[in-house]
C-alpha cells in the first residue's frame, strides 16, 4: 500500500528509529497487540501491512469487523526488535482510529434498523486528509456505506453550487447535460427546491438540515411524486434525535463518525527471544 509507505515515511524520516536502531542490532522478538476495551476491531490488515513493509510478520488472530472483549489479542507479530518498534506506533494508531469508527457506526446501525432495517448510515467526505480510504473501510466494516470517495464518483449538487447557478432546475438541467452514467444527487434545505429536483427525476435528494417533522412531510410528497428517489437525510442529526429521521429515511449521512470519533485503546506488548 502506498499509503502505508507514506506513513512510515513520516514516522521515520530519512534517520529512521535512531532510538531503536542505537540499542538494538539482530536482535529479535515477539509481540502482541491487545484490545484494552471491548469494539469493533477494525485495521488489522493495515496493521499487518505496516509490520510486512518494515521486515516483521504479523497474524491476526480475529477478522476485521469482529467484536472483542477487553483483553483481547488481536495480532501476533514476529521478526526484528527493530523492525517491530518501528511499526508500533503507526499500528497502533491505524487500529484505534478505525476501530473507533467502526465501534460508532455499529452501534448507530443497530439503533436505526430496530426501527426501520431498511435506513443505511453513511459517511462524508468529512474524513482526516490522506487517510480517507481507511475511514472509509471502517464504516462499512461497521455495517455503514462509505457514500462518496471523492467528487469524482457522483455528481452532488450542493448550497455553493446553487448560490451560483441561480436553481435546482437549472443545475439539475445543466448536470444532466453533461454528466453520464453517475449518480445524480441534490441537497436541498426546504420544500419548494425538494419537489422541483423530485419532478426532474434525480437519483438521490438530500434534505439538509431540517427538524425530523418537516423530512418526513416533505419526503412523503417527493415519494408521490417519484417513490424511486433515494431519500438522505443529513446535517443536525445526533443520537437524540436520529430515531425521528430513521423512521422515514433511505439513509442518513452523518459527518461526525469520521471527524469526531475517539479511537478506540489498544497496546503493543513485546517480549524478548
Amino acid at each position: 500500500m502506498d499509503e502505508i509507505n507514506r506513513f512510515l515515511r513520516e514516522d521515520l524520516g530519512k534517520e529512521g528509529d535512531i532510538t531503536s536502531d542505537a540499542l538494538f542490532t539482530k536482535q529479535t522478538a515477539r509481540a502482541i497487540i491487545i484490545s484494552k476495551e471491548d469494539c469493533i476491531v477494525a485495521g488489522l490488515e493495515e496493521a499487518r501491512q505496516v509490520f510486512k513493509t518494515i521486515g516483521a510478520t504479523a497474524k491476526s488472530l480475529v477478522k476485521d469487523g469482529s467484536v472483542v472483549k477487553k483483553g483481547t489479542t488481536v495480532i501476533e507479530i514476529k521478526g526484528p526488535a527493530r523492525s517491530i518498534l518501528k511499526g508500533e506506533r503507526l499500528a497502533l494508531n491505524i487500529i484505534g482510529r478505525m476501530s473507533g469508527i467502526a465501534t460508532e457506526t455499529k452501534k448507530i446501525v443497530e439503533r436505526c434498523h430496530k426501527i426501520n432495517p431498511r435506513v443505511t448510515i453513511a459517511a462524508t467526505r468529512k474524513t482526516t486528509p490522506g487517510f480517507r480510504i481507511f475511514e472509509k473501510k471502517a464504516i462499512v466494516l461497521g455495517g455503514g456505506e462509505p457514500h462518496r470517495y471523492g467528487l469524482y464518483d457522483a455528481v452532488l449538487i450542493k448550497d455553493n453550487h446553487l448560490r451560483i447557478i441561480g436553481s435546482v432546475e437549472e443545475a439539475i438541467k445543466t448536470v444532466k447535460s453533461k454528466i453520464r452514467n453517475k449518480i445524480i444527487e441534490i441537497e436541498v434545505e426546504n420544500e419548494s427546491d425538494a419537489l422541483s429536483a423530485a419532478k426532474m427525476n434525480v437519483d438521490v435528494i438530500m434534505l439538509d438540515n431540517l427538524d425530523p417533522r418537516t423530512g418526513e412531510i416533505i419526503t412523503r410528497k417527493i415519494r408521490e411524486i417519484n417513490p424511486g428517489i433515494l431519500i438522505e437525510v443529513s446535517g443536525g442529526i445526533t443520537e437524540k434525535n436520529i430515531d425521528k429521521y430513521a423512521s422515514f429515511a433511505d439513509r442518513i449521512s452523518l459527518g461526525y463518525l469520521t471527524h469526531s470519533i475517539k479511537n478506540k485503546d489498544f497496546s503493543l506488548e513485546i517480549f524478548k527471544n
